[in-house]
């Protein structure tokens, strides 16, 4: 995405919050020092008000990081597989940002999971709409026994970061009212050769698709 990302809006907000907030804090201490008990219980409490906001503006600042904002249909990762064995292949994952990943994986299909997040439309003037972040890449396979008895792999997809807006939104109430609905989501597709596959995400969750391997 072009221009400023989600988060950078976040702490711009939390700034201009903070400095609003400060702002009356100073102006009730200095009613306060003149006994102007009214107004500076009035600018002390739009201060506190106000700061609370900024914390907040500033978590959901730190806790998007690492999540991109879904305004259609786009490539989350594109997936290069090329098989090593028997039910087994190594996948070459890379991220539009750049960043790749290689896991081995055991197994008869690719599966990827996300996880989904979509805001009341109340807080979309914040600039907060559908978020993703990938999750996980797992070895799925076709014969339900062996699912059961054969070897599991499953990586994690997710960057470290140290606030998760997904868990922050389960885990607070106040953060729960902003939060429309959140779900995870996941595709599955064959791997019987090498191959390479677009994992998009659209609104309605995650699907994916096989591009032209050169």
């Amino acid at each position: 995405m072009g221009g400023i990302s989600t988060s950078g809006i976040l702490f711009y907000v939390a700034g201009g919050l903070a400095v609003l907030s400060l702002m009356l804090l100073v102006v009730g201490v200095m009613a306060l020092r003149r006994r102007a008990w009214f107004g500076s219980l009035g600018s002390g409490g739009a201060g506190a008000l106000l700061l609370s906001l900024a914390a907040l503006a500033g978590t959901l600042g730190v806790s998007t990081q690492g999540y991109q904002a879904l305004t259609h249909e786009e490539v989350a990762a594109t997936v290069t597989t090329v098989p090593t064995g028997p039910q087994a292949f190594q996948a070459f994952v890379d991220f539009p940002d750049g960043r790749s990943q290689t896991v081995p994986v055991a197994g008869d299909q690719l599966l990827v999971d996300a996880h989904i997040l979509k805001w009341h439309p109340l807080v979309n003037v914040l600039g907060l709409h559908t978020h993703y972040e990938l999750d996980r890449v797992a070895g799925r396979y076709r014969d339900i026994d062996d699912e059961r008895t054969r070897t599991r792999t499953v990586h994690s997809l997710k960057e470290d970061k140290p606030l998760d807006l997904f868990h922050l939104a389960r885990e607070y109430h106040l953060l729960a009212l902003l939060v429309d609905t959140e779900y995870g989501s996941a595709t599955y597709i064959d791997v019987d050769r090498p191959a390479r596959f677009e994992v998009r995400v659209s609104t309605t969750g995650l699907l994916i698709r096989e591009v032209e391997f050169r």
